[in-house]
């Protein structure tokens, strides 16, 4: 039987699922659409954004680390562990932003075709739920920092590692749609 928590966890993930499935189909329509005007191969750097993205998949395997930490009772491992994925996930969105400043500044916006107005509802999508996800860790480690020998309880950390899974999974799929597949 799945612990009531973690089946509360799962069951929004999947709706959570249709929302992102219907955002990359939008994009996949555009891509396969024809318009002239702003093309992924040019507007984007996909390298760049590759090096941002192995942070967040990285964050994946900290998080992994820290449960496994967390499971043998190593309280100081936990929080370097919990840290290094805040930092990873940080970093992703920190590049996020860079992406978003130079399409901005070559004057590609939401509002100005298809391609700007499916990648950053996309895209902004994902980095809201990679915040929401980093706030979710940071109280974890919150509750692993404290002296009076609390920790994140195993419910929280499975149900917070779910979701955290999760939108590193979705972002295999965006970064593949739309910077690999943009290419071709």
């Amino acid at each position: 039987m799945i612990e009531r928590n973690k089946l509360g966890m799962i069951l929004f993930l999947l709706s959570e699922s249709v929302f992102f499935l219907l955002l990359i189909l939008a994009y996949a329509f555009y891509h396969t659409s024809g318009e002239l005007g702003t093309k992924a191969a040019h507007a984007l750097n996909v390298i760049q954004s590759g090096i941002f993205s192995v942070a967040l998949f990285s964050s994946s395997f900290t998080l992994w680390q820290a449960d496994r930490c967390l499971k043998d009772g190593e309280r100081a491992r936990v929080r370097f562990w919990l840290a290094a994925t805040v930092g990873l996930g940080l970093i992703f969105l920190v590049g996020q932003g860079i992406e978003y400043a130079r399409l901005l500044r070559d004057q590609i916006t939401i509002s100005r075709n298809l391609f700007g107005t499916t990648f950053f509802t996309l895209t902004g999508f994902h980095g809201l739920h990679v915040a929401v996800g980093l706030a979710l860790l940071m109280i974890l480690f919150g509750l692993s920092a404290r002296k009076n020998g609390s920790e994140p309880s195993p419910v929280a950390m499975g149900s917070i590692s779910l979701y955290w899974h999760f939108v590193d999974g979705v972002w295999v799929v965006i970064f593949s749609i739309v910077y690999l597949w943009g290419f071709i």
